[in-house]
């Protein structure tokens, strides 16, 4: 299974940008799907999760700002970001975790997409 992510881009503080990122490979299911980012010089952090029933995590950091929503259909996550602030500057990754078909055996997967550049100018 392999995630692909876009999205990310540069953007002035007050404004809004959309993350993609989707799945495709040999999936059974995929359950728990998530943005994470890294500033530099920090650790990764959870920015939000959504399972697959539609519950949905954020971090205090980013409530009323950004919103995780998923199209199980098309196996794909977004992140929409409003009112970005230059702290919101990061490489934003995408998780995910399910099962998937591995020679006709239906094995667990957790993998993370290539990351994307979410820069935010004062």
């Amino acid at each position: 299974v392999q995630l692909q992510a876009s999205g990310g881009g540069l953007v002035q503080a007050g404004g809004s940008l959309r993350l993609s990122c989707a799945a495709s490979g040999m999936i059974f299911s995929v359950n728990t799907m998530g943005w994470y980012r890294q500033a530099p010089g920090k650790q990764r952090e959870l920015v939000a999760t959504i399972t697959s029933g539609g519950t949905t995590t954020y971090a205090d950091s980013v409530k009323g700002r950004f919103t995780i929503s998923r199209d199980n259909t098309k196996n794909t996550v977004y992140l929409q970001m409003n009112s970005l602030k230059p702290e919101d500057t990061a490489v934003y990754y995408c998780n995910a975790e399910g099962k998937q078909y591995v020679a006709s055996i239906i094995n667990r997967f957790n993998v993370w997409g290539q990351g994307t550049l979410v820069t935010v100018s004062s």
